[in-house]
């Protein structure tokens, strides 16, 4: 917690806390994006007058592979570089390997954004699986 900059007598203090900078003692929890049925996004404040949409819960994911954009059902977390234990939980974070059903194909895409920042699942696909 953040000490006022004037103590109790009036005076200045010169130093509120080991670092002065307030970003340093601010943060949110992690967002831990899983997959879900239904998606889910929460609006959190940033510094100055902006915005964060945070996705809670992703059913669908950009995919771009050679240019060409498509948008695909993720069905689930194969691997997670994060944390171990994110891929048996099916949490999305930067740097996961997906796998995702685009017309009765499943494929294998590794995500490029970050769901919790962004707000959206964008991917780059891997390989086609035949």
């Amino acid at each position: 917690m953040l000490k006022s900059k004037r103590k109790v007598s009036g005076g200045l203090r010169h130093s509120t806390e080991r670092c002065d900078k307030k970003l340093a003692w601010k943060g949110n929890p992690p967002t831990m994006t899983k997959v879900a049925e239904k998606e889910q996004r929460k609006k959190a404040k940033a510094r100055g007058k902006t915005q964060k949409v945070k996705l809670q819960k992703a059913r669908m994911a950009s995919i771009s592979n050679n240019g060409k954009v498509f948008t695909a059902e993720i069905k689930q977390v194969i691997k997670n570089d994060a944390n171990r234990q994110y891929a048996r939980q099916n949490v999305i974070t930067k740097g996961a390997i997906i796998e995702v059903e685009h017309e009765g194909k499943k494929l294998k895409a590794i995500v490029t954004s970050r769901p919790g920042q962004n707000g959206i699942v964008q991917a780059k696909l891997l390989e086609e699986n035949k």
